[in-house]
């Protein structure tokens, strides 16, 4: 059996192989998912594609939109193998799919289709509701419903067809059966406002539309720079979670970014005061205090750890 890390380990690899490509700028070579207008973008993915031995190999390069299908392929491969090997765990008939479904062939969803004919066909309608309610995710993941004989396989539990007639989970209570939208997911190579509001935009239309079940609704990204992401992360609650293609790595490298740009400082105010790691990271023995320290304010530091401890420290 396949496991998890190797799942990772495949999925990373596929990726390097297939999409990431490298730029050079100003002297500087970075990877595809980096902002080579941006610094730190570029110092932390080129520590991320280190950490994954992504190397500067001679391949053209590749359009945007061919990148984001890509990307989405692989991750929907990494999602479909992890199903199958939880099989045990979720039982059923799953669908993953990465070719722009629209929603509206879902269970939860199948009254848009109406409702997006009466607004093609009734102008004061669609000046009043507009469009853009029927959205098409990235990558779906679907349940078929149910046969009474799935139901029966291991013994006898529904007897009766009057039993359970209206509910959409069992296939025989439709005329037309349609899977139920399991999950939704975002795909993003890279962050930017206008691309991030479009993922919020979606998320509120699946939760506002939806007549059932809401599905889980989440992001994928590789997106470099933690600010980026949080312009994702940090909502209020439109999307289930956020996640980045190399977690690990990019936790692991923005830390040991941060701690050498401390270490080069001529005084390390950090180490002064505490002497100790901060525990961001198992191999960082230097300590991540705040942004003021990073920004360079040794006085804000100090004010800012004695503060910590209860103590006053007057600022002249």
């Amino acid at each position: 059996m396949t496991t998890l890390a190797e799942l990772r380990k495949g999925y990373h690899a596929a990726i390097g192989e297939q999409i990431v490509r490298f730029s050079v700028r100003s002297g500087v070579s970075y990877p595809n998912f980096a902002d080579g207008s941006s610094r730190s973008s570029v110092l932390i993915s080129n520590g991320i594609a280190e950490t994954l031995d992504y190397s500067d190999s001679e391949v053209e390069s590749l359009p945007g939109q061919r990148t984001g299908s890509l990307f989405e392929s692989l991750t929907c491969r990494l999602i479909e193998e992890a199903f199958n090997a939880l099989a045990h765990m979720r039982t059923g008939r799953w669908q993953y799919l990465t070719t722009q479904t629209r929603i509206s062939g879902f269970e939860q969803y199948r009254h848009l289709d109406l409702l997006d004919k009466m607004v093609s066909d009734h102008r004061d309608l669609s000046a009043a509701l507009g469009h853009g309610y029927i959205v098409t995710p990235d990558i779906v993941i679907a349940r078929s419903p149910a046969s009474r004989e799935e139901v029966n396989s291991l013994e006898v539990f529904l007897d009766d067809h009057a039993t359970a007639s209206l509910t959409p989970f069992l296939e025989s209570n439709r005329s037309t059966s349609l899977p139920f939208l399991h999950a939704s997911v975002s795909c993003k190579w890279t962050i930017r406002s206008d691309r991030s509001q479009n993922t919020r935009t979606e998320a509120l239309n699946l939760i506002r539309n939806r007549k059932g079940r809401l599905p889980h609704i989440v992001a994928v990204t590789a997106e470099p720079l933690p600010m980026r992401i949080a312009s994702l992360a940090l909502g209020t609650g439109d999307l289930d979670c956020v996640y980045h293609f190399a977690l690990d790595e990019l936790s692991l490298r923005r830390c040991a970014r941060r701690c050498l740009a401390l270490k080069t400082k001529r005084r390390c105010w950090v180490r002064w005061l505490t002497g100790t790691g901060c525990g961001t990271s198992a191999t960082c023995r230097w300590t991540w205090l705040s942004d003021m320290v990073y920004l360079g304010s040794e006085r804000g530091a100090r004010r800012w750890w004695l503060s910590r401890r209860g103590r006053q420290y007057p600022i002249k």
